[in-house]
């Protein structure tokens, strides 16, 4: 990205760079960063796709500011241009700045937004059966004025949720659940509202007054790269633009949100490929009754049945990865340099869903993973199979 603004001619920065291909790229990777924050979270794939939509304008509008933020370093104090290495030298504090200081915190935010919009789906398939009560962590990093949250219940459709639900602030790990109406009496409105009120004290802002459920966003429109005006916006509200104010931070804001509408166009042309070639990939893989023997595996034989088949496709998200499954299917020889692996390596172990996809392969049989590192065009992969309890993979 940087190598892209040290392009950059002119006394002042183009708004125009955003549509540059570098540019862009930067800010699909710091999406996709974001996405991966709810990755295992269940939720409908409308909420999903707007989750997703919310992350890529968040981060268009950030990258925005970054790329405003170095553009002064490109000239020294004479107002010489610099060299490159010394340009990239000068920047890398911004770099570390808002690609890991502050991504950091948002990567949190991100996936606190994402869990809260989902259970906010469930609440609303349940109805008004049950109340809605505020919960905190309850240990000892829960912020003071936080906590005078906890407890505070509520029915679904009280204004209250629409400005306090969770996360109310960088970190925040509050949370809401449903109670029962017959054990639990409803906190008076106004009382709750001032409760609310000092709980989001330090938000002097209000950035946070937002419900990321409702909106169906993991970050408001009035966040630090935006300003409060936003929140009125047609274009934060995915309306047809009127009356924008003609300024940079608006112009930006065009750019990103049409970038994002072409990124989506191109991932469901990319899908619909996917869908099709995994159905192509079927008739190039051939299974067996009986598990082939492969000396080269830890266990030195291979089970390719339909479901394996099946298994291995599904985990396929783009041409290149099908291709490659294939050649692997067909030429298993090739994998070397076996590692095992645990079941639920990386993955978060208090979350349910990781937890019920471990129960699930144990039933399966599946005793751990094992994986491989193999050459194909040239490209290094590492692919992972099942050791089953009955001695294949």
């Amino acid at each position: 990205m940087m190598q892209a603004l040290y392009n950059e001619k002119g006394a002042s920065l183009r708004i125009e760079i955003l549509h540059d291909k570098p540019i862009q790229e930067f800010i699909e990777t710091h999406a996709s960063v974001l996405d991966s924050s709810f990755k295992q979270i269940e939720m409908s794939d409308i909420m999903r796709r707007r989750l997703q939509r919310s992350d890529y304008i968040f981060s268009g509008l950030k990258t925005f500011h970054e790329l405003n933020e170095a553009f002064p370093s490109l000239l020294d104090d004479n107002g010489n241009r610099k060299s490159f290495e010394r340009f990239l030298n000068d920047v890398q504090k911004i770099n570390k700045t808002y690609n890991q200081n502050y991504l950091r915190a948002e990567y949190n935010f991100a996936s606190a937004s994402a869990e809260m919009a989902a259970r906010w789906e469930q609440f609303m398939d349940d109805g008004d059966r049950y109340y809605l009560q505020y919960r905190t962590a309850a240990d000892s990093k829960v912020r003071p004025e936080h906590a005078a949250l906890h407890g505070v219940t509520l029915p679904i459709d009280d204004p209250f949720w629409e400005q306090f639900y969770p996360p109310n602030g960088w970190n925040c790990r509050c949370s809401v659940t449903q109670v029962r109406k017959s054990k639990y009496p409803a906190t008076p409105h106004n009382e709750a509202m001032a409760l609310g009120e000092v709980a989001t004290q330090r938000d002097t802002r209000q950035m946070f007054r937002f419900n990321p459920g409702k909106e169906q966003k993991t970050f408001p429109a009035h966040n630090p790269y935006t300003i409060s005006r936003c929140k009125n916006c047609d274009i934060a509200k995915n309306k047809l633009a009127k009356g924008i104010p003609d300024n940079d931070l608006c112009a930006a804001c065009r750019i990103i949100n049409e970038n994002e509408k072409d990124n989506s166009n191109a991932k469901q042309i990319e899908k619909i490929v996917v869908i099709e070639g995994r159905r192509k990939a079927i008739e190039s893989m051939p299974i067996e009754e009986e598990n082939i023997i492969c000396n080269n595996l830890s266990t030195g034989k291979l089970h390719q049945a339909n479901k394996p088949r099946h298994r291995l496709l599904y985990h396929c998200f783009n041409s290149e990865e099908l291709e490659a499954a294939v050649y692997f299917w067909n030429n298993p020889q090739v994998l070397g340099s076996p590692r095992i692996s645990i079941l639920g390596e990386n993955k978060d172990l208090n979350n349910p869903k990781a937890q019920k996809n471990i129960e699930s392969k144990k039933k399966r049989g599946v005793c751990e993973y094992i994986e491989y590192q193999a050459t194909y065009k040239g490209e290094r992969w590492l692919i992972k199979t099942e050791r089953h309890k009955r001695g294949f993979e």
